[in-house]
This record gives C-alpha cells, structure tokens and sequence, in this order.
C-alpha cells in the first residue's frame, strides 16, 4: 500500500491517525506542496489525483483520493477497531460532526484557497490568519455545542476514538497554526488532549513525520 501525502496537510493527517488506530503499514511518498511550484500539479501526480490534491492511496491497481473516503475504506477492508460507531444514530453524528470539520472548515483554509486570496486580492499573512480564524472558530464552535448536548465522554462519541475525532485533532493543530483561540471550547481540548496522550494520534502529528519542515 503507497500513501501520498505531506505532513502539513490535515486531509493526510487525519488519513495517518487512521492507519494508525488499525494498524495499517504502508510506503510513504511525500508531494511538498510548495517545492517546484507545488509537485502535486506535476504531471505525473495528476494522473494519480487528478484534483491535483493530497493524499491518494494507492493498492495495487486502486487508486483512491479524499481522505473520508479512505478512513472509511480502511475501515471496511482491514481488521482492527472501528472507526465509525455502530449504532446507526450514532454513526450519522459522528460522520456529520467530521462533515463540518472536513467539508467546511477545513476548505476555507486549504493551501490554493489561501494562495489565492494572496494573488488576487492581496492579502497579507495578518489578513489570512484573521480569514483562518473566522472560519476555525465558527466551525469548531458548531462542534462544540453538538458535544456539549451529549453526556460527557472520553471522545467526542464514546469511550474510542472515531472518525470525528480523527478529523478534531489535525483541525486543533491548523487552529493552533492560525492563533485561532479555542479557549470558549472546554469540550473540544478535553477530547483533544485525550486524543494526544494516544499513540496512534502523537505518532501522526506533522512533526513526527519524515518530511517535517519547520
């Protein structure tokens, strides 16, 4: 199995936290998103992905991109502890609670986005951070009033980590990148810091990652 990925990128973190949690060797292949104008425009990557995005896995022949997509897929395929709880309500919140966090927030702070609003609309790094900001905080909010209406819990569903939790902790690390303050968020750092004493999360984080850049 060949993953594709960069360690900054939070679609390849949660993706790593994920083979993590099942125990899922695979080769790496870093796609520096800023050498050589960005390698994930290379010809080459985007016969692969052709989004032109990270990660992408690769298994023989099959080819797969998005990284909810492969959390899933990996849980489908490979032994180990489930990712996505298995009572049906249950499971739909989890996967909703990560929908915010995959589809909403973490877009809006996506490398080309960010690139963009530079080239175009000349915003400095003071303006990108407060553009970050915004839309962290209004996101993880919305997360954090979904927990506070539940019993409290080790994890943000239960007493295991699940796919919400595996998209929490590299959004926290992007909010603590922008200076985002999460401190109105009890809820949210208390899953965080449980998620990080964890092996399968620590040994995830971008600087654990043979392509760490600081």
């Amino acid at each position: 199995m060949h993953f594709h990925g960069y360690f900054r990128s939070s679609s390849a973190y949660r993706c790593r936290i994920a083979f993590n949690l099942k125990g899922v060797a695979y080769d790496f292949a870093s796609v520096h998103l800023r050498k050589d104008g960005g390698q994930q425009k290379s010809p080459a990557y985007r016969a692969l992905n052709p989004q032109a995005l990270v990660p992408t896995l690769e298994e023989g022949s099959f080819r797969l991109t998005q990284s909810l997509a492969i959390i899933e897929w990996l849980d489908e395929t490979r032994p180990g502890p489930k990712l996505l709880p298995q009572e049906a309500n249950l499971r739909a919140e989890a996967r909703a609670f990560a929908q915010i966090i995959a589809c909403d927030v973490h877009p809006l702070q996506n490398l080309r986005v960010l690139d963009y609003l530079k080239a175009n609309f000349a915003a400095d790094q003071a303006a990108l951070d407060a553009w970050c900001q915004r839309w962290i905080i209004e996101g993880l909010a919305a997360c954090e009033t979904l927990l506070a209406r539940r019993a409290p819990s080790t994890f943000c569903f239960g007493e295991t980590p699940t796919l919400a939790d595996i998209c929490l902790v590299p959004q926290v690390f992007s909010a603590q990148r922008f200076g985002a303050d999460l401190s109105a968020m009890p809820r949210l750092l208390a899953v965080h810091a449980a998620c990080e004493a964890l092996p399968a999360f620590a040994d995830a984080h971008p600087k654990k990652q043979p392509d760490w850049e600081a």
